[in-house]
């Protein structure tokens, strides 16, 4: 058996515990209600439990398909289409989720370069185009004849105009490198003794993003897992406690463990039992430890700032 490091914090699933958290999964053969389905993970293909799925009870949509890649995930492959196949496939679930959501819901679908713009065009057929987040994805060791790929984008979509958008929610602190002052005083940032910081508004460019890695205690051995970080950000900015956040590709299922740490109501759906079990265990232990790395005192943080999010309380 092959042993981890001292250090390694990643999240596993044993044998016994996959028993145990199978118990809890649901599956889908009829008609449910929200209170069915209310903070539940769903092991089954998505197309074999959506017609169930009750409707416009969906206050926030989080969608992070597979990628146009050639992909394997533990009991499923995902292969590589054409363009026009892969926008097909993806219409052909997009468009029988109209039906989940709100009125004033928001819609936020993830992808790479070369899929972004089918994700733009596929959008549009549905829902308003209210902006293209791009996040610094840092991790790998470059390419020999490209230049490195380090980013992903989110499309965010509302379903109309009257939607929700939490600005206090999701400021950004950060470091002031040419501070301003007037009559002598700091305008609008925070003079300490680490430093001079500024709470700003977060823009469509995410830098301060880390991907899990080994020693973070969030990681799990899922290939494509999304940051609790990331994951805060879009809760906080486009849902209110209470509300229900939906996610039809959970994989690792960071999107339900992220809405329980922040007070939301979640379904998540994910076709592989394994990883199903293993969100059942995140979300176990998110009972203990609400704690989201990058993410105190109701502030996001630059990366690398642990040691200033201790020191320094941001009220400004």
């Amino acid at each position: 058996m092959k042993i981890s490091a001292p250090r390694n914090r990643t999240i596993t699933i044993s044998q016994s515990e996959i028993r145990k958290f199978s118990k809890r999964l649901l599956k889908l053969n009829k008609k449910v209600s929200v209170e069915d389905v209310a903070d539940k993970i769903v092991n089954q293909d998505l197309f074999e439990a959506i017609d169930f799925l009750p409707d416009n009870f969906v206050d926030l949509l989080f969608i992070d398909p597979p990628y146009n890649l050639e992909k394997k995930f533990k009991s499923n492959h995902f292969r590589e289409m054409n363009s026009d196949n892969y926008a097909e496939w993806m219409d052909s679930w997009l468009s029988k989720m109209i039906r989940l959501l709100k009125p004033d819901s928001s819609i936020y679908i993830c992808c790479d370069y070369r899929s972004s713009s089918i994700v733009e065009k596929v959008g549009q057929k549905y829902f308003k185009v209210r902006n293209r987040i791009v996040w610094e994805r840092e991790k790998g060791r470059g390419a020999s004849k490209n230049w490195k790929n380090n980013t992903e984008d989110i499309w965010f979509f509302t379903i109309g105009n009257e939607y929700k958008f939490n600005l206090n929610s999701v400021k950004l602190m950060k470091r002031v490198l040419a501070p301003y002052r007037e009559n002598g005083k700091p305008k609008d940032w925070l003079s300490t003794s680490e430093g001079n910081f500024r709470l700003t508004h977060p823009s469509n460019i995410w830098t301060d993003i880390t991907v899990p890695f080994w020693s973070m205690p969030e990681n799990t051995e899922h290939p494509t897992q999304k940051p609790e970080k990331l994951l805060a950000r879009i809760i906080l900015a486009s849902s209110d406690e209470n509300d229900f956040v939906f996610d039809p590709f959970a994989g690792s299922g960071t999107s339900a463990v992220v809405a329980k740490k922040l007070g939301r109501k979640f379904l998540s759906i994910e076709i592989d039992k394994h990883y199903c079990c293993l969100i059942e265990k995140r979300l176990e232990l998110a009972e203990m430890d609400k704690t989201i790395q990058g993410y105190s005192d109701n502030v996001f943080w630059e990366r690398n700032s642990l040691n200033f999010q201790k020191k320094i309380k941001p009220n400004l």
